[in-house]
């Protein structure tokens, strides 16, 4: 159940003006296909809160109704009028409220939103609409269920070929020079392809390996010109990131292990992973079972707090054993949806801490049969190589079904994702592409490929020109 659990309709363009009272003119039909448009005069936007009260409200229903069906365009004018103020106030609560009900969304549901958010730019200190635009159009695209829109997979693309800029220069640049030098593709151009490769750390075994891939292709598309390269390319990097369908139903609560060394990134992944979830309207546990390094109840306490979630952890130094133990009874018990168990940052020469990850797993399948559900490694891409190294431990160890790879950013060793997914057939399900809570976003092999590529997704589509 989301915030919105009884919407997932868009707005449908009309030809009329949105009317302004009750006597206005009947809403258009709705095009073939889709969900009845929300009507302003239905859903209390008039009346109690129609435009006799604020002259604003007639022009923002008239807005909405004749705009594109698109979250971004919508929140554009919800927050036309607070712009001009460039900060946060009762106008913006407002709008926001007029908005909600324009969708038909339950009062409750809205004023658990709003009374969320602003909670949450209290403890961020925001003021400024500049500030949390993104993050409110983040919030509302998750708790509408509106992630796969268009708009936001425009946005998530933007963001992630920003993010890719230091490693395209290493690959993209090398491979136009390379193009630009041969006029056929032959051994020396395999043998240039694979140094920069190599180079941009895909390794030695994945670069030989894609390498032969894309001769194999080449060989099947007839084709030794140079000029075909790029598309061969990106069509084998969307096969290598195609991720095999998988069953996600649990039974509550759903348990998620989240392993890693320390300095990856893991508490603050936690706590994004929290925070989609909370969007979603989960209810969220977090157990603390990381009690051996300094601090590491305390940071992620806070983080459970600026996100909403509960929080169970013990003294530092205790069993983290005991905690996952106790949190799962909390679990049972409480009704959550999500629990996710923090575990200690630890490598493959610290034996007794993997005997230690050992024994949460068990305890944790004793208490809630299937548990954990789900076992993310949360690894560093600006370490290159040594990722490589972590997965296979960790995945040798005590499996691991999921990755999530951080600072991808910051990093020209974006070839490192192209490694993991050949290497071990390991679903990449989200990229860390900034520290805010919106720059943790799901993985979508086609996109990255296009966008490692500089290509547009337009562009990239099969059936585009």
């Amino acid at each position: 159940m989301g915030f919105f659990s009884a919407i997932k309709k868009l707005w449908t363009p009309r030809e009329a003006d949105a009317p302004t009272s009750s006597s206005a003119a009947p809403a258009a039909v709705p095009r073939e296909g889709a969900p009845s448009a929300p009507d302003a005069t239905a859903s209390g936007t008039t009346g109690a809160m129609g435009a006799q009260d604020a002259p604003w409200r007639a022009d923002l229903a008239r807005a909405l109704r004749q705009s594109e069906p698109r979250l971004s365009v919508w929140l554009g004018h919800v927050l036309a009028g607070v712009d001009e103020v460039n900060e946060a106030d009762d106008t913006l609560w407002e709008r926001l409220r007029f908005l909600f009900a324009a969708l038909e969304t339950p009062e409750a549901e809205a004023e658990a939103f709003m009374a969320d958010f602003r909670r949450w730019l209290a403890a961020m200190d925001y003021r400024h609409v500049g500030d949390f635009r993104s993050e409110l159009q983040y919030r509302l695209a998750l708790a509408l269920d509106l992630e796969d829109e268009e708009d936001e997979r425009n946005r998530l693309f933007l963001k992630l070929t920003e993010g890719l800029a230091r490693t395209r220069e290493q690959i993209t640049g090398r491979i136009d020079a390379l193009l630009a030098s041969h006029g056929r593709i032959d051994a020396k151009f395999w043998e240039e392809l694979e140094e920069i490769l190599i180079m941009a750390d895909v390794g030695f075994e994945p670069a030989m390996q894609l390498t032969g891939r894309l001769k194999e292709r080449a060989c099947k598309a007839g084709t030794d010109d140079p000029a075909a390269f790029r598309d061969l390319l990106r069509e084998e990097l969307q096969d290598i990131f195609r991720a095999p369908r998988r069953i996600t139903a649990v039974t509550p609560p759903e348990v998620v292990l989240m392993i890693g060394v320390n300095g990856v990134g893991k508490t603050t992944t936690i706590a994004k992973l929290a925070h989609r979830a909370r969007m979603q309207g989960k209810k969220v546990l977090i157990a603390a079972a990381d009690t051996f390094r300094a601090a590491a109840i305390e940071q992620l306490e806070v983080w459970a707090k600026r996100v909403g979630a509960d929080f169970h952890a013990k003294s530092a130094g205790s069993d983290p054993a005991a905690v996952a133990f106790e949190a799962m009874d909390v679990a049972l018990a409480g009704g959550y949806d999500i629990v996710f168990v923090d575990t200690a940052g630890r490598l493959h020469t610290k034996v007794n801490l993997m005997e230690e990850l050992h024994k949460i797993r068990r305890i944790l399948e004793r208490k809630h049969p299937g548990a954990p559900h789900r076992s993310i490694l949360v690894i560093d891409a600006t370490t290159g190589q040594n990722a490589l190294s972590q997965t296979r431990l960790f995945n040798e160890a005590c499996g691991v079904d999921e990755i999530v790879l951080t600072k991808l950013d910051g990093t020209a060793k974006g070839g490192i994702v192209v490694a993991v997914a050949m290497q071990f057939g390991i679903p990449i399900t989200f990229v860390g592409l900034g520290e805010k809570m919106e720059d943790l976003r799901p993985f979508d092999g086609g996109d990255f490929a296009l966008a490692l590529l500089g290509v547009g997704r337009e562009e990239g589509r099969p059936d585009a020109e």
